[in-house]
Formats: structure tokens, sequence, C-alpha cells
């Protein structure tokens, strides 16, 4: 499961697509209807958020905004809860958590969709947050998988 905290807008139109159907899934995790992934770790911030459903649900409308901005069609009612994101507590990420996402996309960015590449931000610049999330200094996320 991949919740992206970059900006909907930096994604290519691949990572777009799994990061609506990973926070689905998220979403039906944190709801109680299905029992795998319940202990993933990227659904740790959305669990120490004070209203676990909205913040995924604005999590889920921040990515059909840039979909529907590109002329993708995502089904806005499957969001559980679709409250913008400007509309609930912000959640933290680190600008480390950030770069470390971005090298990720860019590296599967450059295996499959390499005309995409020049539209992702600079290395090491801080790339801008999902509209739900909020960037402070630290490094990458206590809950990040690493290889």
């Amino acid at each position: 499961m991949r919740l992206w905290s970059l900006h909907p807008s930096v994604l290519d139109r691949a990572a777009l697509v799994a990061g609506w159907r990973e926070a689905l899934l998220a979403h039906k995790v944190l709801a109680g209807g299905t029992g795998g992934y319940t202990r993933h770790p990227q659904l740790a911030r959305f669990r120490e958020h004070a209203e676990p459903l909205d913040a995924i649900g604005a999590s889920l409308v921040g990515l059909r905004h840039e979909a529907s901005a590109r002329g993708c069609r995502f089904d806005a009612t499957r969001i559980g809860r679709p409250v913008p994101p400007d509309e609930v507590a912000p959640i933290a990420v680190t600008d480390g958590q950030l770069a470390h996402e971005l090298e990720h996309l860019r590296a599967k960015v450059l295996s499959r969709s390499s005309e995409w590449a020049p539209r992702l931000p600079d290395a090491g610049t801080v790339p801008p947050a999902h509209p739900l999330l909020r960037a402070f200094p630290g490094g990458i996320e206590a809950w990040e998988v690493l290889p």
C-alpha cells in the first residue's frame, strides 16, 4: 500500500490511479470493512487523526480533484466521507518523507513513463505535500518501510 504524501499534481497517471485505489482500500480498512492490511504502517497517521475517516476521505478528495483536472473520472460515490482537505485538521509530514517519496516516485516514473520525469520537482528540493498534509522539518517518517 502506498498512500502518497506528495501533492497529487506531482504523481504520474499510474501513481495517481494506484494512489486512488490504495486510498479506497485504506478507507475500507479504517471503516472496519476488511480484515486485511489492518496493521499496515502507512495507516498510522490516519489512525492517529482525531477523525480518521474524514482524513482518508479528504485524501481521496484531493486525489479525485487532480484526476478531474486531468480529464480522468474517479467515482466520487466511492468516497465514504468526501470532506474537502481544507475542512479537516491537517496531518503533519516531514520534508524528509516528502523527499524520500519523490525519489521513490522518480525511480518508478523513469522506468514506466519517462515523459513525466521533467514534470517532477528537482532532486534536493522539498516537493509539495498533499493538501491534507502540512510539511515540517525532519527525516523519513517512522512508519515508512525502508528496503
